[in-house]
């Protein structure tokens, strides 16, 4: 009879941990705790010692030890230089009083220079003390300092940085390689986010563009029936849509994020090319657009501050009243920013709802902005994203008397 064969042995389980190992003995372990107790314990240690023998050696020249006494015998009759109450001649009872006065008042002014001189010790050994813990304290916060500069540095989107803290392994070398984990991850994170951007942008683009390639040559033929050539002005006129609703979006996508690249950019001339590129549509609105443009010069993204002018520009005009409308574009520098300020006539929108203009395909009154003809729903969410990418904000407020003042303030 065959024997069944052994079931296969289970692979051996892995020996390496990648968690941090534990130390032998934690208690040895040099903590920051254990770093500021021997530290501080150790400062004042010295400076009990130092003022113990500061105080000894006032007290020994206070004393004067070894001095002559305050007084001399000479022929029976005691004489002094210090005590000037002494009698030259008297009784022994009136002479040990007069003695022993003497005596106590030059141990008095011994006491009392004692005291002023250590007081002058202690003085100055606080002011050791405070200038020598201040350098000990800077010198045991550096690493939290370095720490703080690379987490700027990251805030600036450079997430090369590292803190590679060395030294003793405390809870400050702890904190700073986790922090050095954590940016590994976001860095791996955001590159992947980058590359799912451009493989997303060629892969939703390319269709989008066969298909209009297709439907306008289809448009070109003219022998195609009445019928045919509607259905393919509206599917032309999806299509763009739809192409508009991509590059948004990938403009939104990227805008998320700070601007690492930064050149002097004009919000003046900004606004200028917006305004001439919106002009023949808001003469056919019958939408007028005046304003000042003055000079202003920020530091940032070409492109997206002009994306910004656009989109701000030609939802002024497309959200106007339908006579009479006027579009107002002005740009200034005011208390150390550039600003550009677009205002309209337009519907009256309530202060509660103007939140809601700056939700990606949100409208006024939680309106779809997805089925409108006016744009793909995206203008606003793109003005604040590259706004923020750029350090600065922008605010709305209702007109009175209907549309509104879009106001982006840039750091200059």
């Amino acid at each position: 009879m065959a024997s069944t064969p052994a079931p296969p042995q289970a692979p051996p389980k892995p020996t390496w941990d990648p968690r941090r190992p534990a130390p032998q003995l934690p208690w040895l372990r040099p903590t920051i705790r254990i770093r500021l107790t021997l530290l501080y314990g150790g400062m004042f240690l010295i400076a009990g010692i130092l003022l113990l023998s500061i105080i000894y050696l006032v007290a020994a020249q206070a004393l004067n030890v070894g001095s002559k006494l305050p007084f001399e015998i000479t022929s029976g009759n005691v004489t002094s230089d210090i005590c000037r109450n002494l009698p030259d001649s008297g009784t022994s009872e009136v002479m040990n009083k007069a003695i022993n006065a003497c005596v106590n008042d030059q141990r008095q002014h011994a006491l009392d220079d004692l005291l002023s001189r250590s007081l002058l010790a202690l003085l100055g050994l606080a002011i050791i003390a405070f200038a020598f813990g201040y350098a000990m304290a800077g010198r045991v916060l550096s690493p939290l300092g370095r720490i703080l500069r690379t987490a700027r540095s990251v805030a600036g989107s450079d997430l090369s940085r590292r803190i590679e803290l060395d030294g003793p392994d405390d809870e400050i070398k702890e904190l700073a390689d986790t922090f050095d984990d954590m940016l590994e991850r976001l860095e791996r994170a955001f590159t992947a986010q980058q590359r799912f951007v451009g493989n997303a942008s060629h892969e939703l683009r390319t269709p989008l563009a066969i298909n209009r390639t297709l439907l306008e040559v289809h448009l070109s033929d003219p022998g195609a029936p009445m019928e045919l050539q509607q259905l393919g002005k509206t599917l032309l006129a999806t299509n763009e849509r739809s192409e508009q609703l991509v590059e948004g979006l990938l403009l939104l996508a990227r805008s998320d994020n700070q601007i690492v690249e930064r050149k002097p950019v004009d919000l003046a001339e900004v606004a200028e090319q917006a305004v001439d590129q919106v002009r023949g549509e808001a003469e056919a609105k019958g939408v007028a657009i005046r304003g000042e443009q003055k000079s202003a010069v920020v530091q940032g993204n070409g492109v997206l501050l002009e994306r910004i002018a656009l989109n701000l520009v030609q939802n002024a005009v497309r959200y106007n009243v339908p006579e009479d409308g006027w579009v107002e574009v002005t740009t200034e520098v005011r208390h150390g920013q550039a600003v550009l300020t677009v205002s309209n006539t337009g519907p009256v929108v309530p202060a509660y709802e103007v939140d809601n203009l700056f939700e990606p395909f949100k409208r006024l009154r939680g309106a779809d902005r997805t089925g409108s003809d006016k744009g793909v729903g995206l203008g606003l969410s793109i003005v604040r994203s590259v706004a923020r990418a750029h350090g600065g904000h922008i605010t709305a407020q209702p007109r009175e008397g209907g549309g509104l003042v879009m106001r982006v303030a840039l750091p200059v």
